[in-house]
């Protein structure tokens, strides 16, 4: 199969390859053409997974057609931005019929669950990897940004933390775990939902925003960094999962939550004044900190000591001695 045939057969009859709102040309031609209403500003992003390093490399076509794009959608989720299009890169070692069918299903679902149409792509051939570039609009200077943290802000997450981290060794095989308690967590590593209505909610409210990709402590180091402040953790806030504390204990759910990484929830700072709002709306805001003078990040324990590990999070590459 040559790669038109395949994209044609694959990708391009997918609903979520129909022509959708703001897309005004999509596959078929050298470029897709997106339309930005007035007063608003286009935020694009671009995520690579590669097998073997992101997803193990034997893994369920449907599953990982899902992961790919969440994980990409949750970056718009953190800029506050309405989701419009995405391209896909896929670099493939072998045309499989059954492999490109159940990912462009699993790629498909979680497209129409963002509300993102696919407008264009690559094919090639290679090592397993793919890429994702995704495409969203916001108003003109409301995009949260990692810049706007203020000194007595709260440090706060969209929801649980560390439940992608515990999945990790039953994806790798590495241990079981009951169906009760290995569902929920598999869950959150393969079919991660992107906090993107949560992320609008707090345009114009938010400080300053991310989504948690490498870990807790690494993430709100950008934060804390790109504002100039120190963010301070409560160790006893960390909100965890019961499932994710019967499979690794209290102590290794809390070093997943904090070091573990692949939440894609949404860590935020956020005027105290405007935190009764979001919770009597129902969105899921959980305080785990406040900002103050300084920089960095440290996690504290109930006694008001400093506990801050010398593990942050992930890096692709780490410096050696």
């Amino acid at each position: 199969m040559g790669e038109f045939e395949l994209i044609r057969q694959y990708f391009a009859a997918a609903q979520c390859a129909q022509a959708g709102e703001g897309v005004v040309l999509g596959i078929g031609d050298d470029c897709a053409l997106l339309a930005v209403p007035a007063a608003e500003q286009l935020a694009i992003s671009t995520d690579t997974l590669v097998a073997g390093v992101h997803f193990p490399a034997v893994s369920d076509p449907y599953l990982l057609g899902q992961r790919s794009l969440a994980v990409a959608a949750s970056d718009l989720a953190a800029m506050g931005a309405t989701p419009v299009a995405f391209t896909l890169a896929l670099t493939l070692p072998e045309v499989r019929a059954d492999w490109l069918e159940a990912y462009a299903r699993g790629l498909n679902q979680m497209a129409r669950q963002c509300g993102l149409s696919l407008v264009g792509g690559d094919t090639t051939r290679g090592p397993l990897s793919l890429t994702m570039t995704v495409f969203g609009r916001v108003p003109g200077g409301q995009a949260l940004t990692r810049r706007g943290a203020q000194v007595g802000d709260l440090l706060c997450v969209g929801g649980e933390l560390g439940n992608a981290a515990g999945a990790l060794p039953l994806v790798l095989g590495e241990r079981d775990a009951p169906a009760e308690i290995a569902a929920p967590l598999l869950a959150q590593y393969w079919s991660p939902a992107p906090q993107l209505a949560l992320g609008q909610a707090l345009r114009g409210k938010a400080t300053a925003a991310l989504d948690i990709s490498d870990g807790l402590l690494a993430d709100c180091g950008h934060i804390a960094s790109a504002s100039q402040v120190a963010l301070r953790l409560e160790l006893e806030r960390l909100p965890l999962g019961k499932a994710l504390q019967q499979l690794l204990g209290l102590d290794g759910a809390r070093t997943a939550a904090l070091t573990g990484g692949d939440d894609y929830v949404i860590a935020f700072t956020l005027p105290p004044a405007a935190l009764d709002a979001l919770l009597k709306a129902g969105w899921p805001v959980r305080v785990v900190g406040r900002v103050e003078a300084g920089s960095g990040v440290s996690l504290h324990d109930r006694h008001g000591n400093d506990i801050t590990p010398g593990t942050r999070g992930y890096q692709h590459f780490r410096e050696t001695p």
